[in-house]
C-alpha cells in the first residue's frame, strides 16, 4: 500500500503513450489528472473514459491535462480510443512500475479468490507537481464530474 499523501510531491513517471513517451516533466507548470483504470474496453472502464471525454472540452478550459493509465499495450487502447471516440490520452505501463509507485496495485477479491490488480483510483495533480487530491476506490458515476469540480478550484 502506498503511504502517497495530499500535497506530497507526484511520483515521476515515464510511459508509453499514443504519440511518444509521456513524463510527469511534459506537464510541468500545469495541473493534471491521472487515472488509473484496470483494463480497456470493459463497460466500467470504458463508463469511466467516456465520461471524462464528455468533460475535457472543460479540463481543457480549466488548463487541466488528462491521462488514463493501465497495463493494456498502446494497440489495446488505440483500438479502445477508436471504438469509443475518447478524447483522453491513454499512456500503457505494461511493467505496473507507475501504478505501483501510485499505490493503485492492489489486492482485490472475487468471489473469494485473491488476485492483485488495478485498483481505479484518480490523482489531482497541481501545477508544482504536488498531489492535489486523492481518489481510491473511484465508482464511477459522477466520478469525473467531481474530479473537474476540484480541478476548477485549483
Amino acid at each position: 500500500m502506498s503511504n502517497l499523501v495530499e500535497g506530497a510531491p507526484a511520483p515521476d513517471f515515464e510511459l508509453s503513450g499514443a504519440d511518444g513517451p509521456v513524463r510527469l516533466a511534459d506537464y510541468a507548470g500545469k495541473p493534471l489528472v491521472v487515472y488509473f483504470y484496470p483494463k480497456d474496453d470493459t463497460s466500467g472502464c470504458t463508463r469511466e473514459a467516456q465520461d471524462f471525454t464528455a468533460l475535457a472540452g472543460d479540463f481543457a478550459k480549466a488548463g487541466v491535462s488528462l491521462l488514463g493509465v493501465s497495463k493494456d499495450s498502446l494497440a489495446s487502447h488505440a483500438k479502445f480510443t477508436a471504438k469509443y471516440g475518447l478524447a483522453v490520452p491513454l499512456a500503457s505501463d505494461p511493467e505496473g512500475a507507475m501504478i505501483e509507485a501510485y499505490g493503485s496495485w492492489v489486492e482485490k477479491n472475487m468471489y473469494g479468490r485473491k488476485y492483485m490488480g488495478i485498483e481505479r483510483s484518480t490523482f489531482l495533480i497541481d501545477a508544482s507537481g504536488k498531489l492535489a487530491r486523492i481518489w481510491r476506490k473511484v465508482k464511477v458515476p459522477g466520478h469525473a464530474a467531481e474530479v473537474l469540480k476540484a480541478a476548477q478550484a485549483l
